[in-house]
């Protein structure tokens, strides 16, 4: 199989969706690599690091795009890379589709083979292999962003994330216990923080309780939780997740008032529509704002600020099932693979996933033709 890996042209991202190290697995299989020119060198990796590899170099995307039977990348397609795909091509990445019906259009329109990171489940159908390494490093980075931005100079309340002897550390309230809320909750309890998380999921309730013992509370989520909690705490972080669907959006604009001036909320979930109801997505350029005194950060690809560690991180993911879809071909891999097939986005027009479909009242097709034939 030809694939191709074009340069991320997303406002700075610097990941790049195959290393060397994984072009070279690829290629001792048998498959055709073609990258960008310089598509590495945002982490350090040379042309010549991917040519030893076995990589062949091209000038532009539109050369990736036109000889590639698979496109794999890390962010979603932007406007321009989704004109370049064309009908039966297979896209392997990160699409985040439920909030973005633009970006959904484009896909369907091309006839592509979308496959979403997000999406693909592990065995028996738990867990998100491809998601979880992103979401540890947002989570760990968000209580590290997060008590950047409690400096009174940057807006925050001008508490110390963890304190100093005679004074409080600061209060953190994390919101949703899964993987980037309790990365995010080691941090900020390894920081020193007073550590809240709220959690609906009972079992994941006593796994949290059991790991944190006495270094973080752990508190059901409920409305009234979450009003009471927002309102004493100096950082919030939102981190809950629906697999594929628009993110639930917990904290309201309503609740902003009654929070301290200076309130720090990091939005994790801002790539899938985010979980305040005033976030809006922002850039590692230009990554906060602020509403009603309440410092809001709403990085949408805040792993991209590690990009070395998250690239490399990412392919370590990623590398066996892009091993599966060449060597099989995408139809006979997702066929046997059920937790790869729950990955498919948008199939030959069609939208393959339910909450996809769902969160933007589009047509689902649960048995595309094209994958049954």
């Amino acid at each position: 199989m030809i694939i191709g890996c074009p340069k991320e042209i997303k406002s700075q991202e610097h990941r790049v969706g195959l290393v060397p190290s994984s072009v070279k697995e690829l290629v001792s299989h048998g498959h055709t690599i073609i990258v960008e020119k310089d598509c590495g060198l945002g982490i350090n990796f040379t042309n010549e690091d991917y040519i030893q590899a076995g990589a062949q170099i091209r000038d532009s995307a539109a050369e990736i795009f036109a000889e590639s039977e698979m496109i794999i990348k890390v962010k979603e397609p932007q406007k321009s890379e989704c004109a370049m795909l064309r009908e039966g091509q297979v896209l392997f990445t990160y699409l985040h589709l439920a909030p973005d019906p633009e970006q959904t259009k484009a896909l369907i329109n091309s006839g592509c083979v979308a496959i979403a990171y997000e999406t693909v489940t592990g065995p028996g159908g738990k867990g998100l292999p491809l998601l979880a390494p992103m979401s540890e490093i947002a989570g760990r980075l968000s209580s590290l962003v997060g008590s950047y931005y409690l400096q009174k100079h940057c807006g925050g309340t001008g508490r110390l994330i963890c304190g100093v002897p005679g004074v409080l550390p600061a209060k953190v309230l994390v919101i949703g216990g899964g993987v980037s809320g309790f990365n995010a909750a080691r941090v900020a309890v390894g920081m020193g923080a007073d550590v809240t998380i709220l959690e609906k999921n009972h079992d994941r309730l006593r796994f949290l309780d059991d790991y944190f013992q006495a270094s973080a509370k752990i508190v059901y989520s409920s409305l009234d939780t979450l009003e009471r909690y927002s309102q004493t705490s100096d950082l919030i972080i939102g981190a809950v997740l629906i697999p594929g669907a628009a993110a639930p959006q917990l904290i309201s604009k309503d609740m902003l008032s009654s929070m301290q001036p200076g309130t720090v909320m990091v939005d994790i979930a801002i790539d899938q529509g985010g979980c305040f109801e005033t976030s809006r997505p922002t850039t590692h350029a230009d990554p906060v704002y602020t509403i009603d005194n309440v410092v809001h950060y709403c990085v949408a690809n805040m792993p991209g600020a590690v990009a070395l560690s998250s690239a490399l991180s990412l392919n370590h993911a990623v590398l066996p099932y892009a091993i599966e879809l060449a060597d099989k071909g995408w139809k006979d891999a997702l066929r046997a693979n059920r937790g790869l097939r729950e990955g498919l986005n948008v199939c030959y027009g069609e939208i393959t996933h339910q909450n996809v479909a769902d969160s933007l009242d589009l047509p689902f097709c649960p048995e595309p033709q094209a994958l049954a034939a």
